[in-house]
């Protein structure tokens, strides 16, 4: 049973396939190449007009424009994003003068907040995040059981964003 919204170039799209997925990809497509045939399927869906003469031949040109295209856009989102980046870093975002002193300020705050919940905890949440040691050696080289450093670390991390919260509202 065929499915009669399927148009002549779609027919095509269909039979050629494969042939045009290899052909991408031999351009380098890669991983691209299902997308930029559903782009194709997609514009001949689209378009209406007289019938093409040599539809095999129109859909491989057309494929291999959808791709560069793709590319093009790419090449230009990239190139945009790296624009923007440079410009919307300024000397005002670099911690000099009052903000180092703010900065040197809240990492005071966090450490007597981390200090205040316990030395073990303190220890536990020094040990993971700034170390990078992994929660089960830590349970292991403290004595206590890896639901301890679990628990202990989730109260440091809530104390942690408790703080930020401040921080955010000044």
């Amino acid at each position: 049973m065929e499915d009669e919204s399927i148009d002549g170039l779609q027919r095509v799209i269909l039979n050629e396939r494969a042939r045009l997925l290899r052909f991408l990809a031999a351009r380098g497509a890669g991983d691209d190449a299902e997308d930029v045939l559903h782009d194709l399927w997609q514009r001949v869906a689209g378009a209406s007009g007289p019938p093409v003469a040599e539809p095999i031949a129109y859909l491989f040109r057309a494929a291999e424009n959808l791709m560069r295209d793709r590319r093009r856009s790419a090449v230009s989102r990239g190139r945009r994003q790296m624009e923007w980046h440079e410009t919307s870093t300024t000397l005002e975002e670099e911690p000099v003068g009052e903000r180092m002193l703010i900065a040197r300020e809240r990492v005071k705050q966090a450490e007597a907040v981390l200090a205040g919940l316990g030395a073990r905890a303190d220890r536990v949440f020094r040990l993971y995040r700034l170390e990078g040691r992994g929660q089960a050696e830590i349970a292991r080289d403290l004595g206590v059981s890896l639901s301890s450093v679990e628990k202990d670390l989730q109260k440091a991390y809530r104390a942690l964003a408790e703080l930020k919260g401040q921080f955010d509202a000044e």
